[in-house]
Formats: C-alpha cells, sequence, structure tokens
C-alpha cells in the first residue's frame, strides 16, 4: 500500500511548472505571507490565493498590540517584520502626530537601535510592510478569491491537485497550505478538526472544558439580575444569557469558542477622529447588562470597560476588557462551519453590537458622566481601514479560534506547561494559555456570570512558563486524510494549548515553517508527512527561525 501512495505522489511531481504551481496557498493570515516568501526564497514557485483583499489578517487589521510572551522566542521572518515596523518608525517623520519632541526622540532612539524591534504599530503601517514584501519578493497574490467549500476541492489518492474558486477560477499545485483563520480548506479536504473545548478527559489536562471556577476575571458584580423584569423569570432572559445547565459540570466539553470582537484603531486627534455613531436599528437591550453592572459601581478599579493600549501617532489598539466589553459572548458559535453568507450576517452582527456599546458609553445617560466623557473623546480614525466598513471600522473580525486541526501531533495543556516536550519542533509558543469568555449565563443562585476566561501563564509557586517548542505534527494532517497539505494557523491544538499559540508572531512563523516543508516536500517528491525532519530543522535554522529556547541570565 506504501509503495503504491509514493508511486502517486512521485507520478504528481511529474506534471509540468507551467500548469502546477510548487504552493498553492489559500488564505491572507500573515502565515500565508511568509508560507510565501520561504517558498520563493527557496526557489519554488507559489500562488496566494487570498478571500480577503486585504492581506495581512489581524496584524493589518487593527491588533497593533502584538501579544508575544517572549521576544526571543521568535525570528526568521516573524521577527523581520517587527524590525521593518522598528525600521519605519526610525524615521522622525513618521511620528509626526503623537509625540512631542523630547519623547519623539526618545522612541527614534530606542527603534533604530542595532538589531531593534518594535511590537506596536498602526494597521496601515502593517499594511504597507506586508504589500512592500509582496512586491520586493514578486509574489502573486489572487485577491477576492473565495474557495467553493463544497465542490472546490479534488482529491486523487489521498493528495489535492486543485482548488476552485467561487468565481471558477482553478489553481492545481504539488502541496497546498491552508492559511485561513478558519480552516475552510483542510475542512473541504475531508482533514479531522474540531470545534469548541474539548473536555479535560480527551488529552489529560486541567484547563479545558467548562471551567467556572476560573470565573476571576472580566465578570459582572454579583447580583446582576438576568431577566428582562429584574426577578421576574417569566419576563424572559436578556439577551445573549443562557438558562442555568445543572448538567454541565467542570470540564465538561461543548461546541462554543471564545468570543470575537474588532480589534478598534481610535483615535483622540480632533483632526482625524470620527465621533461614534449611534448604528441603524441599535437596540438597548444588548447593553441592559452593561446599565444594571454600572448601577453598582465601576467596572473594575480602572474605570473603563476597554483595554486602550497606546500606538504611533496618537492611534490606539482597543480591545475587550471587564465583564461587559467589546467581545459579544456566545454570538460566535456558528462561524467556524457558517457558510459564507452566514459569515456576513454574525461580522454584520458584531459590527452593529460594537458600533452601539461604544455609542453608549458615549452618550447614554444610565453610562456615568466619567465614562461618557472619557469615551467621548475617542473616535474611529480617517485615516485608518478605508477598505473596510466605512467611518474607520476594519472588515477583519478577530477570529479567536474556530476550527482546529486534529492531526499527527496534538499540541496540549502538558507542552504549554513544559510537562512534554515536542519532539519536531518548528516553532515556538509564548503567551500564557489564554481563553476569552465563551458564554453568559444563569448560575445556580440566579444571578449573571462569564463563563471561559482563562488566564494561566505560570505554575501553582508563580514561576512563568518559559517559551515551549510547537510540533511540526502539529501542522500536518494525519497521512491517511491528506499528504500535501500544511496547516500552520488552525493547527493541531486543544483548546487550551491554542489559546496560547493563536498569536499573530507564532503565525508568522509557522507560515515560515510550513514554507519550508512544503519546497522540501517538493524537491525531494514526498509526502509532506515524509519530509525528513533534520533537513528541514537545518533550513529552517539557517533562515533564522529559533526552536529551542535557552533562558538569559
Amino acid at each position: 500500500m506504501k509503495k503504491v501512495i509514493m508511486m502517486a505522489v512521485l507520478a504528481s511531481f511529474a506534471v509540468s511548472a507551467e500548469d502546477v504551481y510548487d504552493l498553492v496557498i489559500y488564505g491572507s493570515s500573515p502565515a500565508a505571507i511568509s508560507a510565501a516568501v520561504q517558498a520563493k526564497r527557496m526557489g519554488r514557485s507559489a500562488v496566494i490565493v487570498s478571500p480577503e483583499t486585504r492581506i495581512g489578517g489581524l496584524t493589518t487589521g487593527g491588533l497593533g498590540q502584538t501579544d508575544i510572551g517572549n521576544k526571543a522566542a521568535f525570528g526568521g521572518l516573524a521577527l523581520q517584520f517587527y524590525k521593518d515596523v522598528a525600521a519605519y518608525y526610525g524615521n522622525p517623520d513618521h511620528l509626526a502626530v503623537q509625540f512631542p519632541v523630547a519623547k519623539k526622540r526618545q522612541m527614534v532612539s530606542e527603534c533604530i537601535r542595532k538589531g531593534e524591534s518594535k511590537w506596536t504599530f498602526e494597521p496601515s503601517v502593517a499594511l504597507s510592510i506586508l504589500e512592500g514584501w509582496e512586491k520586493r519578493d514578486g509574489l502573486d497574490i489572487r485577491r477576492g478569491e473565495w474557495l467553493n467549500r463544497e465542490k472546490g476541492v479534488e482529491k486523487k489518492d489521498g493528495r489535492i491537485v486543485a482548488i476552485t474558486t467561487l468565481s471558477g477560477k482553478t489553481y492545481r499545485g504539488k502541496v497546498f497550505v491552508d492559511a485561513t483563520y478558519e480552516g475552510d480548506l483542510m475542512a473541504a479536504a475531508g482533514v479531522s478538526y474540531h470545534v469548541g473545548r474539548e473536555a479535560n478527559a480527551v488529552y489529560g489536562e486541567t484547563l479545558n472544558g467548562n471551567e467556572p471556577n476560573y470565573a476571576k476575571f472580566h465578570q459582572f458584580h454579583k447580583g446582576i439580575d438576568p431577566y428582562v423584569k429584574p426577578g421576574d423569570p417569566e419576563s424572559g432572559l436578556l439577551p445573549g444569557v443562557e438558562p442555568y445547565d445543572p448538567n454541565f459540570k467542570p470540564g465538561d466539553g461543548d461546541k462554543r469558542v471564545q468570543a470575537y470582537c474588532f480589534r478598534m484603531c481610535l483615535t483622540d486627534n480632533p483632526e482625524n477622529r470620527i465621533p461614534f455613531k449611534k448604528p441603524e436599528g441599535y437596540d438597548e437591550k444588548l447593553y441592559e447588562l452593561l446599565f444594571r453592572n454600572l448601577a453598582i459601581g465601576p467596572l473594575d478599579r480602572n474605570g473603563m470597560p476597554w483595554i486602550n493600549s497606546g500606538m504611533p501617532n496618537r492611534k490606539t489598539d482597543t480591545n475587550n476588557r471587564t465583564g461587559f466589553s467589546t467581545d459579544f459572548i456566545g454570538q460566535n458559535w456558528r462561524w467556524a462551519e457558517a457558510s459564507y453568507a452566514e459569515r456576513e450576517k454574525i461580522a454584520a452582527a458584531h459590527l452593529k453590537y460594537q458600533k452601539g456599546l461604544m455609542w453608549t458609553l458615549a452618550n447614554h445617560p444610565r453610562v456615568p458622566g466619567k465614562i461618557r466623557a472619557e469615551v467621548s473623546r475617542w473616535g474611529t480614525c480617517k485615516d485608518e481601514f478605508k477598505d473596510g466598513f466605512g467611518d474607520g471600522w476594519q472588515k477583519q473580525l478577530y477570529v479567536r479560534e474556530a476550527r482546529r486541526m486534529v492531526g499527527e501531533y496534538v499540541m496540549t495543556e502538558h507542552e504549554c506547561r513544559g510537562k512534554r516536550i515536542a519532539p519536531r519542533p518548528v516553532a515556538m509558543g509564548a503567551y500564557t494559555m489564554d481563553s476569552h469568555h465563551v458564554r453568559r449565563y444563569v448560575t445556580a443562585e440566579g444571578y449573571v456570570q462569564n463563563e471561559g476566561d482563562v488566564e494561566v501563564g505560570s505554575d501553582e509557586k508563580g514561576r512563568r512558563f518559559p517559551p515551549y517548542p510547537i510540533d511540526y505534527g502539529a501542522i500536518l494532517p494525519k497521512r491517511a486524510e491528506c499528504t500535501n497539505l500544511l496547516v500552520p494557523v488552525c493547527v493541531s491544538a486543544s483548546h487550551i494549548a491554542y489559546g496560547s499559540i493563536r498569536m499573530e508572531p507564532v503565525f508568522f512563523a509557522l507560515g515560515q515553517a510550513a514554507g519550508t516543508a512544503a519546497s522540501l516536500a517538493v524537491e525531494g517528491s514526498v509526502s509532506v508527512q515524509d519530509v525528513p525532519y533534520a533537513a528541514l530543522r537545518q533550513k529552517l535554522l539557517d533562515a533564522g527561525q529559533v526552536l529551542e529556547f535557552v533562558q538569559r541570565k
């Protein structure tokens, strides 16, 4: 049987280079870009079939406050991107808006220091850098091409032969890379995957599944009533609240995924600010829990319902914080497997909710004056996301988690804690095990509570977990399912391990690993599972990839 499969592999590589790309990469995330760059550098032909017209995913979609953990865990193209950010801001003309002269000089000095990288940036700057890579490396990017998920994947003898998009275009390749946040190509190719939280028992974990005992952060005040009419269950639950389920035990698995939001790029610069507007069809009931929470007291010691991280040029990366914020909890569970039309509706609902939230915080009389005064100083940016939904809102929803492949090697809590070491590292993870809330429900006592947030980055003695290797098998499907596909974003990992892995620098690194492995598979006329690890490791090290963490003294 193995001989038959190998003959099929070799036959497929005999196709003319005029007709078949060495790599067909589907997606627009950083992993798509780095996979293509690496393939080109190794002398391979590659095409990026990008459903989005804007490349870069979350890196160009508002996530300027890079979630990183430990910068020493990254090299190669990942580090190069952040060095390019530093080089851009090393030009004083590129920091003209935000800082007074003294502070500007200090920041410029920090940016241009030898070997410096910078991990905070404007979305437009990230886009210009990646588009610069596109021109520099001669990347072939076909924008606005959406995979036909029902009939668009042609397979033969366990290998993908071609993919076809909704426009009718067909792309033939020797090796394919799924670099989407949703895992659409791998799913259409019949590769095993999971959506939601596994039970703790599946992989012997402690932080997976239902985790009400970790309900410590981003919570409501105690005693918030969940009913339309306070104290009256017959009036029904407020929007987004689940009823109490006595049969759902701690550690049980489910199909829920952590909440999504739009990472907002805001400014308080009057010349660049677009004030928050009440969206059409505004529904005040969506914010009733916010009003009730605020009536008891400040949301937390800082008093504000967001993380408003400063970016260059008087802008921000604004993200979720506290019990009621930008995360539209519980409204995204269908996203991973939803049709394109249904995803558009889910994204539109998230946009309407978040626009309504920001207008509410800035204007509604039931919001304390201090919060209204602060929020109303801010707005979206006139000079960002001109290709978005309008008024400074981007199209890239923060898909924190969707499908996760079940592949040759499954990354789990054990690897994140350092209790088990991946034997074939191709990149490093460095962030805490981190999940946003997945649901909002009624407790046994009859109050509302959020559930699903986990933030664990240290052991019982408070010692931080060091960066950990990610195994090659985590980007490989099972051999019996597909022998020429690599999956560097929807990697093979449990829910809680993916909560650590799911960071943009990691996707840059895993994309480079996928591009390297694919190129070696083409060179050796072998399946991706049979790429010699020693050769892969050496190529990655030659490219500057970090594959092990050495603690600095």
